[in-house]
């Protein structure tokens, strides 16, 4: 261990300290970790799967499933409330009663939150996207455990700010599978060695979860209707996407809307604006209705659940993936895609400008100015069926296959 390794120790380790000494006080997300606790398996026997929070642990979804049913036991971890209350809600599809899949927080990267994974230490450790830890893969490294991130993202912002301890714990990855050539160059710069391009692992989810049985009122009250949905809204995105749905209304009497935040934390907030508006809305976290006739006067379904929204899509004639209209990074687009509904998206779409170009190139998206919003979606709603096709549509075959090609990579660096 070197001094660079000695000064992150010592930074890490006092952190850890003072985050136990004054556990009430710290912010939730570091209370999650603190709580975190070690799986009860053999060591060497199981893959610590790692996803940062309720988008990651989506994207765990296929290939959790693949390593499940080869055989592998796997531990899955996640380091926000939200990731954990998707975690607990989720735990049971992601076993399919195998008992080979658990899951819990991320502890804290010093040596007392490690102690307890580490002391049955795991055969292969996996990390989604950007997760690079630099005591956890200094320690793996050491006991010659092969340490892995899958769908590895880089943007330049992100590596100019890698500083020298950043840089360190890129060196010590077994494996980096980039998501897209760019990120894949971007770890080598960064120092990784071993850097292949395993595609966006996006393109190959499996189908997502069925809503529960209280849609079909909503379905059966709204059938006549078309539907605007629009996810993963950010700060002032809800507003923009109100007036466009109310000008598009003017021109397509009774359409609906349903309106999914990204962050949980604005829930409530969203929930209290459209009522200082009177918009005619239900929550979906709330009782749901038992009729039909109770969703007649509902013209918005504030969509303030996790993990609902991929199948929500299915639900509407136009969708709207926001993000990209008060944000530069956007989000993901192939969800209502492969739904086969027609989508919008603002702008500011850089983390998934491998996706929109080919997606754009097919008719399958749109990209719309604020000031065009409107216009683009009465455009579509002129022209999209009422609702998607049953099964959805099939992706273009240049963005499929990143599953495969992934588990291909790791598959040598797995326990047997």
């Amino acid at each position: 261990m070197d001094v660079l390794d000695l000064s992150y120790l010592g930074a890490v380790s006092l952190a850890g300290a003072l985050a136990r000494a004054c556990a009430r006080g710290v912010p939730a997300g570091w209370r999650v970790r603190l709580g975190a606790e070690a799986p009860d398996l053999p060591a060497g026997a199981w893959v610590w799967v790692h996803a940062v929070s309720v988008g990651e642990l989506l994207l765990a979804d296929g290939l959790v499933a693949r390593l499940r049913d080869r055989g592998h036991r796997i531990h899955l971890t996640t380091g926000t409330p939200a990731g954990l209350e998707l975690l607990s809600r989720r735990l049971g599809a992601w076993d399919a009663g195998t008992g080979r899949v658990s899951g819990g927080a991320f502890p804290l990267d010093d040596p007392e939150g490690l102690e307890p994974f580490l002391a049955r230490a795991p055969g292969a450790f996996v990390a989604l996207e950007t997760e690079l830890w630099p005591n956890l893969l200094r320690a793996l490294e050491a006991r010659g455990i092969p340490r892995c991130v899958v769908n590895g993202r880089l943007t330049p912002k992100s590596l100019g700010r890698g500083g020298p301890w950043l840089r360190r714990a890129a060196s010590r990855l077994s494996l980096v599978a980039a998501r897209d050539d760019a990120s894949a160059e971007a770890f080598r710069r960064l120092g990784a060695r071993n850097v292949a391009l395993g595609g966006n692992l996006k393109a190959d989810l499996p189908p997502p979860t069925p809503l529960h049985g209280g849609w079909a009122h909503l379905r059966a009250a709204w059938a006549a209707f078309p539907v605007l949905v629009a996810g993963n809204t950010l700060e002032g995105e809800e507003a923009l996407v109100l007036g466009a749905w109310g000008a598009a209304r003017a021109v397509f009497p009774g359409l609906r809307l349903i309106l999914a935040p990204r962050q949980p934390r604005r829930f409530e907030r969203v929930a209290e604006s459209f009522a200082a508006q009177e918009v005619r809305f239900r929550r979906a976290s709330a009782p749901w209705p038992c009729t039909a006739a109770d969703w007649a006067d509902v013209d918005v379904l504030l969509l303030d659940t996790l993990g609902e929204l991929p199948a929500a899509y299915a639900e509407g004639t136009v969708a709207l993936v926001a993000g990209g209209w008060r944000a530069e990074g956007g989000h993901n687009p192939l969800e209502p895609v492969r739904a086969g509904v027609p989508v919008i998206l603002g702008p500011g779409f850089a983390n998934f400008d491998d996706l929109v170009p080919p997606l754009r190139a097919e008719g399958r998206v749109r990209v719309a100015e604020e000031a065009d919003l409107s216009a683009a979606l009465c455009d579509l709603l002129a022209t999209a069926a009422l609702r998607p096709p049953a099964g959805g549509v099939v992706l273009p075959g240049s963005l499929t296959g990143a599953l495969e090609r992934t588990l291909d990579l790791l598959e040598p660096l797995l326990p047997r």
